[in-house]
């Protein structure tokens, strides 16, 4: 049964739509008039992924699953049938991150498994909207000490993570919705950027404008 809304209810709820899109939309229009850390990223990860290296992924609550969708982007495919691309999120396996979480200390679930899984000239992407989660902060530190290649996905400031980030994309918002919303923007821009260098435009020479929706 639809629900009953009066007047001035129906408008509030066309405002706030049209708030978030615009809102969304102005964001996303600021990152593409200064896309310098973006292309440095697709750059970092194209030499990796050239050399046999591969992509690691992590964050916290949305950025936890936003990681599992990007490494699956790479591992299956985003707008090229190429073969598989290297690429991980630590935020996948639950019985790692609850045994090292119970076991050690939640703010461990990465460095633990950056030790155990991450080799020279690998990538790792940290996710955070804030810049400052404990658990991220100290995955990025472990990278840095085995000498990795750091990228951070963050909002505004760049909080702590922007020191430890060899590369620091900062989504310039403060608003943890709309900083979530271009990370996933950028991901899927990273993915583009990847496969246009690895495996060519295809035969147009124009970048592909996105595969046929499948899922």
């Amino acid at each position: 049964m639809p629900l009953r809304r009066s007047s001035s209810a129906k408008l509030a709820t066309r405002r706030l739509i049209a708030e978030s899109f615009r809102d969304a939309a102005e964001l996303l229009a600021r990152l593409a008039a200064a896309p310098g850390e973006i292309a440095e990223a697709g750059d970092a990860m194209t030499v990796a992924l050239g050399r046999g290296r591969k992509i690691i992924w992590f964050g916290n609550g949305g950025s936890a699953t936003q990681s599992q969708h990007m490494a699956a982007e790479f591992v299956g495919r985003f707008h090229q049938d190429r073969r598989a691309l290297p690429s991980i999120s630590l935020t996948e396996n639950m019985a790692s991150m609850t045994a090292i979480g119970n076991d050690y200390a939640f703010d461990r679930v990465f460095v633990r498994q950056l030790e155990g899984l991450a080799q020279p000239g690998d990538v790792v992407i940290g996710l955070s909207t804030s810049g400052n989660s404990p658990n991220v902060l100290k995955g990025l530190r472990a990278a840095r000490s085995r000498h990795l290649t750091t990228i951070g996905l963050t909002g505004e400031s760049g909080g702590q993570m922007a020191a430890l980030c060899d590369i620091c994309v900062r989504v310039p918002s403060k608003v943890t919705a709309r900083i979530q919303e271009a990370h996933l923007a950028i991901g899927h821009i990273l993915c583009a950027l990847v496969e246009a260098a690895l495996f060519g435009r295809g035969a147009t020479g124009h970048a592909p404008r996105g595969r046929v929706a499948r899922r």
